[in-house]
């Protein structure tokens, strides 16, 4: 679907005319070059790949340097391809104002890192036993996690204490709030994945 390559910026409220405080975010939503238009002679398939965010010259591989060439734009950090964008050529820019109020996306995005987790943080689960009558750290224990002479193995998926977060994540169906075009903002109702500072890849919700 349409869409555009942005920055979370944070979290604000919006009050409606009776007081009522909607929580929603702020994302920095473009500008995007395009960097190369892929046809379906070509290349398969029929799609446009957006560049975002400023990348350094000396950090910018020479291959990478001759395909921002082409498109006549500097190095980008971040390339997103698109599929459904009618009536773009290379090096046109797209901006925020291919959203309209009241419409809604999916915002996807990389959730926060929080490290190795037990099972009471990671899945939530209550721990085992008591903390009196001979326990010791027994509280968060995950407990049994199966037979020991049948099936003899962990079947595939059980949850168990392991890397939490730092995941692609998409939350779907979020509705556009307000589109500030003079500052390229965009202003979704709800929660988005990830810190601040974070790349989020905007899409027209179909």
């Amino acid at each position: 679907m349409p869409g555009i390559i942005g920055r979370k910026i944070g979290m604000t409220s919006i009050y409606s005319a009776e007081g009522k405080a909607t929580p929603c975010t702020v994302i920095e939503a473009g500008p995007c070059v395009v960097t190369q238009v892929k046809t379906q002679d070509k290349d398969g398939y029929e799609a446009v790949q957006l560049g975002f965010g400023e990348r350094k010259e000396k950090n910018t591989p020479g291959s990478l340097k001759g395909h921002f060439k082409k498109a006549n734009t500097t190095p980008k950090q971040k390339l997103v391809e698109f599929e459904e964008f009618e009536g773009l050529n290379l090096g046109d820019v797209v901006t925020v104002d291919i959203f309209e109020e009241g419409e809604f996306v999916d915002v996807t995005g990389t959730s926060k890192g929080k490290g190795f987790q037990g099972v009471v943080k990671r899945h939530g689960f209550g721990g085992v036993g008591q903390s009196t009558h001979g326990q010791h750290n027994r509280m968060r224990a995950p407990g049994s996690i199966g037979a020991a002479s049948y099936p003899a193995r962990v079947f595939k998926g059980m949850r168990m204490a392991g890397q939490t977060g730092n995941k692609r994540v998409m939350i779907e169906n979020l509705q556009v709030l307000k589109v500030l075009t003079d500052k390229n903002l965009l202003v979704v109702k709800g929660s988005i994945p990830g810190p601040k500072g974070s790349t989020v890849i905007i899409e027209k919700w179909n």
